[in-house]
Formats: C-alpha cells, sequence, structure tokens
C-alpha cells in the first residue's frame, strides 16, 4: 500500500509564499490521480488542487491563481506551491491519492491520505 508524506508546512505573513511536498512510497503519482486538500478545525476537508493521471490540472475557485500543483515523476513527489498566502488559507493540509487515473473534488473518492502539514498565515 501506498504511503504519503507531507512537509514543508510552517508560520508565514499574509502575502508570503510556501511550497509543500508529498511524498509517495510507491511510483504511483505517474499513474494516479493526486490531490491536495485541507481542513480548519470544525470544518470539513475541502478540495484545494488536483491533477489526473495524464497532468490536467484543476483547482478551487479560492485557491485559482495563487496556488500551483506539479509533480515530479522521478522523485514520486507531488507539490503545491502556494503564492499569495491570506490568513483564510490557515488549515492542516493534506494530499491524497484516488488510487485510480481519475480525480475528484470530492474527499469520498481518494483512498490514500497523508498525515497532513500544518500552514499558519499570520495577517
Amino acid at each position: 500500500q501506498v504511503h504519503l508524506v507531507e512537509s514543508g508546512g510552517g508560520l508565514v505573513q499574509a502575502g508570503g509564499s510556501l511550497r509543500l511536498s508529498c511524498a509517495a512510497s510507491t511510483p504511483t503519482i505517474s499513474s494516479y490521480a493526486m490531490g491536495w486538500f485541507r481542513q480548519t478545525v470544525g470544518r470539513e476537508r475541502e478540495f484545494v488542487a488536483g491533477f489526473v493521471w495524464n497532468g490536467a490540472e484543476y483547482y478551487a475557485d479560492s485557491v485559482k491563481g495563487r496556488f500551483t500543483i506539479s509533480r515530479d515523476n522521478a522523485k514520486n513527489t507531488v507539490y503545491l506551491q502556494l503564492n499569495s498566502l491570506k490568513p483564510e488559507d490557515t488549515a492542516v493540509y493534506y494530499c491524497a491519492s484516488t488510487g485510480t487515473p481519475y480525480g475528484s473534488r470530492l474527499e469520498s473518492q481518494y483512498r490514500t491520505w497523508g498525515q497532513g502539514t500544518q500552514v499558519t498565515v499570520s495577517s
């Protein structure tokens, strides 16, 4: 079973940037759809960005133009570049895999999850 490990979170001022990484234990990202979600206390996990197996990307409206998802197949790693951060972007960020070539904005469609990495944006 594939394991996903996120890193790169931290504390940043509003307007700043971070790059999150998600390392997969097996060469899964070149075959499967991957996604990033985020969650704050008391709220449901929400979709942020994802790509399907052929690399086509899609984003939540709230982050479009500010966040960029990318991948390095050779490193089995997915990235999420966070730019122009806002306090409302503060959350635990998770990467996930559907285990299929097909992407989704629905949390229920993802089979494998990482442990999450905290992003805190101060005003």
